[in-house]
């Protein structure tokens, strides 16, 4: 049986907002910023990539159209409030809830956008647009090194896979729960590997290195 987009529970698009919004907060938590602040940062990454995700598609966000999507933001920020002075590994924490939220994000993203009748390949660069989209504003708003920019990490390329996996599986047919926790597994474990054993994508120039002692390159 496969479903939609539109058919989807509501609840996995929230889950994946709140994963967002946990690392928004924990990330608010070690630049000790207030809890307004952190509410802000929760908010910002856990609603920012389908924000822009529903804006390139024209339509309302569901942010503002549906109150329930502001409970996790809100949950998320409390919950750090109460319990980050008894977390000791705070970056894990971080990666683990980042990488469980470009798991879902990468899926509804791109099947949203089919089911908007997008083309299958533009469904999933909105599928990781969609994914990396809130981590990009948290770390920039917390004037942190974007993870989408990590020469030392793989952020974007689990989201490419999982939304490729998502939108080949749609049009096949195929497409159910149990696939759609396949790819989510698959998403998740090949971002985590790849920040505990720090793999690496190629430089953008092949060979590039740094000139010692000179000006150029």
């Amino acid at each position: 049986m496969t479903f939609a987009f539109d058919n989807s529970p509501v609840w996995l698009d929230l889950l994946g907002v709140f994963f967002f919004a946990v690392s928004g907060s924990l990330l608010a938590a070690r630049k000790q910023i207030d809890i307004v602040g952190s509410l802000l940062l929760a908010s910002l990454v856990g609603l920012g990539g389908g924000v822009i995700r529903d804006i390139i598609l024209a339509i309302v966000p569901a942010a503002f159209t549906n109150p329930a999507y502001l409970a996790p933001p809100l949950l998320a920020t409390v919950l750090v409030f109460f319990l980050f002075s008894s977390v000791q590994r705070y970056t894990s924490l971080l990666i683990l809830f980042d990488a469980a939220g470009l798991a879902l994000f990468c899926m509804t993203g791109t099947l949203k956008a089919l089911a908007t009748g997008l083309n299958p390949v533009a469904s999933v660069l909105l599928g990781v647009t969609t994914a990396v989209g809130g981590g990009l504003l948290r770390d920039v708003t917390a004037n942190e090194v974007p993870e989408l920019f990590n020469p030392k990490d793989i952020y974007a390329l689990p989201a490419f896979v999982g939304s490729a996996m998502t939108a080949v599986l749609w049009v096949l047919g195929v497409f159910n729960v149990l696939t759609a926790a396949g790819i989510a597994g698959v998403v998740f474990t090949f971002r985590v590997l790849a920040w505990r054993r720090s793999w690496q994508a190629p430089l953008a120039v092949r060979g590039w290195h740094r000139r010692v002692g000179g000006t150029g390159l």
